[in-house]
């Protein structure tokens, strides 16, 4: 049997009862939460009615009592308490299950919550509240940061290191072969290309992250909608974002052009995902217009999950109505198929997901450098043994020939040039050893040799240059070009060692294509010698045809067009469900080869299933729109509704 409804407006209580109802509460505790019907600001009383029978939507206030000083931060209970109940409107008295109220709200506690004033951002951001601007930095310099850190990321390459040292050695006056300043040059020049390089990736970030703040959104002041810069907004101010846009925050969805508050996003600068994805808003805020609403979302403190949110809003005082994952719209993403959205922005600038996710320009060295490291430190290694030798050996020599040193050339230690005996630059038999050491370093530097990182650094400037003019690089849909972003790794273009992938399409196209079908027994796969067809439909004057030609079976078109009998009712019937059965959305866009016409995009969350619905519209069932209550297919020359 189906169950009855409750009524709408259940027995009034007399105030002696309801005083002893409040009397037996227990202090610091709520009561026990109550389905809210949904209230519309209009007199119609048909649309409460409707919405008070939908069984999908159900409200609850889950607050438990908490041992917490009144001093702490904002919460829902202060928030409920400075409003006004709404007057007029029973509840029936009908408790929730445990399991829902904790899959709802899931203890959110509030010292780790963070309370959203929903079109009051001085408020939400008023002391001891932390938060952010929108304004974001990618850049990995300043103009104070960039010489220091540049230079500890370039010795990170060892042979620097190396050439550091042999420049060091110069400065010593028993080693000197040239003046320092030549000594250091070559060193220098290698340090300078390098820097000027990276200073002019980071100079280009540094220009991304100032046209992406400087970009501007419609934020809603004094009522009206306004242009404002991404860096000016912050937490709490109610934004308008319109098809094709990018969001310029994480904002919770309050309302959409569509009536039953669906918005479609599209998430490819978040997780790669071309589809859409499909959000909510929550009905108790579709029903106020955006100028009016008020009200409190307490939600999770920032985090890098782009796949969960836990919240609960609060509007008017009484109930809170809890939002997940389908609530919010992320930063980055597109609004795709639907008109207009407006949100309530409840994480800016870098408390974002997307700026979460974010680890920074990262310092990236090629395979080529990693095998140039390991190679120098071989040399290095060669290379002190040798000097080892030859300082041992000296030694040696100089022991042995002590009672000589006062005459023999180059060590002489006695100066014989006065009439009083002086001595040379003598600094005893373990120093000369030392020098012999260095002096030996000197002259086998030529082991590693520094004009081969020079010409590495001209090399990789030349082969940037090239990749970008290239013309077979060239884009002529998006008319750009080739952008080497990183200058240190040309080398290890195309050099793959291993493919790790974890589904197809991740490396490959993934195009599905419709080649046959099998009708009431019998097989139609003959469409090898057939004609791409898009089969073009006429709707408001205006030709679309679908995007994607499919090749089609002649005889199974002739059969959709013109048979009879129980085959031809079974075909129309199996290509009516291709094009009706799937979660596509239609997307008209311009048609750059006939400015008269348009084009119609499937876009969906599978390839099959824009695979069959292209197959559909190519054999006479077009799929031209599709809203949350009804979708139009054109079935061959006539418009049907479902």
């Amino acid at each position: 049997m189906r169950p009855e409804r409750p009524p709408l407006h259940p027995p009034a209580q007399s105030s002696h009862e309801a005083a002893e109802a409040d009397m037996d509460l227990p202090v610091g505790r709520l009561p026990d939460p109550l389905p809210s019907p949904i209230i519309k600001h209009s007199p119609s009383m048909s649309i409460q009615s409707r919405s008070l029978r939908s069984s999908s939507v159900h409200f609850a206030v889950d607050f438990r009592s908490r041992s917490k000083p009144e001093s702490a931060s904002p919460s829902i209970e202060s928030f409920r308490t400075a409003r006004s109940r709404t007057p007029g409107v029973s509840r029936s008295s009908t408790r929730r299950s445990g399991s829902e109220r904790v899959g709802s709200q899931r203890d959110l506690r509030d010292e780790d919550a963070r309370f959203v004033y929903i079109n009051d951002a001085p408020r939400t951001n008023a002391p001891p509240a932390v938060l952010p601007d929108n304004s974001v930095h990618t850049a990995k310099y300043s103009i104070a940061t960039f010489l220091p850190r540049n230079l500890y990321e370039q010795f990170h390459r060892v042979a620097n290191v190396y050439f550091l040292i042999l420049a060091a050695l110069n400065f010593v006056p028993q080693l000197l072969v040239f003046s320092p300043v030549a000594g250091i040059l070559p060193l220098a020049f290698v340090l300078g290309v390098t820097a000027v390089k990276d200073g002019y990736e980071d100079w280009r970030r540094h220009r991304s992250d100032k046209n992406e703040n400087n970009r501007t959104a419609s934020v809603l002041v004094d009522g009206v909608f306004q242009p404002k810069r991404w860096k000016e907004m912050q937490v709490g101010d109610v934004v308008r974002v319109v098809a094709n846009e990018t969001l310029p925050c994480d904002m919770v969805l309050l309302s959409t052009s569509d009536p039953t508050g669906v918005a479609y996003v599209q998430t490819i600068n978040l997780d790669g995902e071309s589809n859409l994805k499909t959000r909510y808003a929550k009905q108790e805020t579709m029903l106020t217009p955006p100028e009016a609403l008020a009200g409190l979302i307490k939600c999770e403190k920032p985090n890098r999950n782009i796949y969960g949110f836990l919240a609960t809003v609060d509007l008017d005082g009484r109930r809170a109505v809890s939002l997940g994952t389908s609530s919010i719209m992320l930063r980055g993403c597109e609004l795709k198929n639907t008109a207009w959205a407006i949100g309530v922005a409840v994480y800016t600038g870098s408390d974002t997901k997307v700026m979460l996710n974010n680890s920074g320009a990262p310092s990236k060295r090629s395979r080529l450098d990693t095998q140039m490291n390991r190679e120098t430190i071989a040399l290095a290694v060669t290379l002190v043994l040798l000097c080892s030798t030859v300082a041992l050996l000296t030694g040696i020599w100089v022991g042995d020939h002590n009672d000589q040193l006062g005459v023999i050339p180059f060590f002489r230690k006695y100066d014989y040039s006065s009439l009083e005996v002086g001595k040379y630059n003598w600094f005893g038999t373990g120093a000369q050893v030392l020098f012999a050491f260095m002096s030996g370093v000197i002259q086998f530097q030529v082991m590693i040799p520094i004009g081969l990182f020079i010409s590495m650094e001209i090399v990789r400037a030349g082969q940037a240059y090239f990749m970008v003019q290239d013309d077979h690089m060239f884009d002529d849909k998006n008319k750009a070009r080739f952008q080497c972003r990183a200058l240190n790794i040309n080398e290890d273009l195309g050099q793959i060692k291993f493919v790790f992938s974890d589904k197809t399409g991740t490396l490959t196209e993934n195009k599905m294509e419709f080649r046959c079908a099998s009708v009431h027994g019998r097989d139609f796969s003959e469409n090898d010698g057939g004609e791409e067809d898009r089969n073009a439909v006429l709707v408001d004057g205006v030709s679309l045809r679908p995007k994607t030609p499919v090749r089609r079976d002649p005889k199974l078109a002739a059969l959709l067009k013109d048979g009879t009998g129980a085959m031809a009712g079974r075909a129309r019937d199996l290509f009516l469900a291709l094009a009706t059965c799937n979660t596509i959305v239609p997307i008209v866009e311009e048609d750059a080869a006939d400015p008269a016409a348009k084009v119609l995009e499937y876009q969906g969350e599978s390839p099959d299933e824009q695979a069959l619905v292209y197959a559909a519209a190519a054999y006479g069932h077009t799929l031209v729109e599709r809203t949350s209550g009804h979708i139009i297919v054109d079935v061959l020359g006539t418009r049907q509704r479902y």
